[in-house]
Parts: structure tokens; sequence; C-alpha cells
């Protein structure tokens, strides 16, 4: 999941030939849709992806101090290229759903 700027839905139909044309088959993979898991906990991991481990701990962790209990699946927004990027610079938000234990 990467967030997008808000833009005419259209324009992801706009560019895909171009990219495609350039970068091959995997843009036709690519969908855009507004994701709302309403209250949420989230945690910044700073390190390659193969280390969240102890984040993630961190995050359920704090979680359950709170009152609260996971609900639903997780999610992570990926604010670094892993091909441009240091492993140990990418930064990864990890967001729970949570609900009242």
């Amino acid at each position: 999941m990467i967030r997008q700027p808000d833009f005419s839905p259209g324009m992801l139909d706009e560019v895909r030939p171009d990219v495609r044309e350039r970068s091959g088959s995997a843009v036709d993979e690519v969908v855009l849709e507004t994701f709302n898991e309403g209250l949420s906990a989230q945690i910044m991991h700073v390190g390659p992806y193969s280390e969240e481990g102890p984040t993630v701990e961190l995050l359920h962790g704090y979680i359950r101090e709170q009152g609260y209990r996971e609900r639903g699946h997780h999610h992570e927004i990926y604010l670094g290229d892993p091909r441009r990027t240091k492993p140990e610079k990418l930064k990864t938000i990890r967001r729970q759903p949570v609900e009242r234990a």
C-alpha cells in the first residue's frame, strides 16, 4: 500500500498505457482504493522489512496497555522505495485497527 495524492481516479487509466510500455504489464495490477479502517493504532518502523518483529510487538503491547485489542487485518504504508533506499533507512507505517477490549 502506497499513499496517493487526491486526484482524478481516471488519471490511473490515462497513464497506464505509457507505464506499461516503459515498465511492463505489472501496472495492470495496480488499483486505487479508499481505505477506511476506523479507530487504529500505528507505529513507524525504520529499517529492513525483515526486522519489523520487535516494532510489531511494541505496537501490540501498546494496544493492550491502552485497553484495546486488535480488530481485523493490519496494513502497512511504505514511505520509501526499496530499490533506491538503503534497507536500514526504509520507513514503514504499520497500522492496526483496534476496538475496546
